[in-house]
């Protein structure tokens, strides 16, 4: 099931993507699916006359795994780790499909970083590995931009990782995918700068899971970005970055300079 959330020009909504490619129609339910069994309205939207935001908006935090690729840690001169490198992005830097990433006048070398993320469904915490997948309501696509002079700089990653706008997610919520083994690739202007696979994570998704709820809470909404392929860098104003996840479909955002 793909869901998403969208706007007409009035409050945000949620809907179910039914339709072939080039004729999808959203099929309106009520509530937040985070909460609420899917009830269908009986409303259907042409996919052409709505926006699509961001698929969530967490409650309470996003969660990035960094160097969870050998060949990513290895093109950055780092070593792969004995655990999961864990950090937070505050859930204002979340923005949707087609959202402008705004690149801060503080850094001038903003990176692109491709993803699969998860969105955690229920209040959990110490999951063990083998029920996992009992607390994940499904996946999306991410972008994980990051200043990469100021991670250097600064030694931590809140503001490298943190600015406003610089976690995209979308384009929807699949609810039924199985991400052992999907191909991400991202293009720049058209370009194809990152091709890998999730088969390629040093830690999977049980793994970095049952790692990250032994040492906090998660709640509904809450997102893992879970590591991006090799073949990371810069983009700069006036360019879009497109990641694109086989089962979930393509997040785009253009770049501008905020003034």
């Amino acid at each position: 099931m793909r869901i998403a959330r969208f706007t007409t020009g009035s409050d945000p909504r949620f809907a179910v993507v039914e339709g072939e490619s080039g004729g999808e129609q959203l099929a309106v339910i009520s509530g937040d699916p985070l909460y609420t069994a899917i009830q269908f309205t009986g409303e259907r939207v042409p996919l052409e006359d709505a926006r699509l935001l961001a698929p969530v908006i967490p409650r309470s935090k996003v969660i990035g795994v960094g160097r969870n690729y050998a060949a990513h840690a290895a093109e950055l001169g780092n070593e792969v780790l004995a655990e999961p490198l864990c950090f937070l992005k505050p859930n204002t830097s979340v923005i949707g499909p087609g959202d402008p990433i705004q690149l801060p006048a503080q850094s001038r070398d903003v990176h692109y970083e491709g993803e699969l993320a998860l969105v955690i469904g229920r209040v959990c915490r110490e999951v063990p590995v083998e029920r996992v997948s009992e607390v994940v309501l499904g996946y999306t696509i991410a972008n994980d931009v990051t200043a990469r002079d100021l991670q250097k700089a600064d030694g931590q990653w809140w503001r490298a990782k943190g600015f406003d706008t610089f976690c995209p997610l979308g384009p929807y919520l699949v609810t039924e995918l199985d991400p052992s083994d999907l191909r991400i690739v991202t293009r720049r202007d058209g370009e194809v700068v990152q091709d890998g696979r999730t088969s390629q994570m040093i830690f999977d998704i049980p793994a970095l899971v049952a790692h990250i709820s032994a040492a906090m809470t998660l709640l509904p909404g809450d997102v893992i970005l879970t590591g991006t392929p090799a073949g990371v860098g810069p983009f700069t104003e006036g360019q879009r970055v497109e990641v694109e996840i086989e089962g979930i479909g393509v997040l785009s955002n253009p770049a501008v300079r905020r003034r």
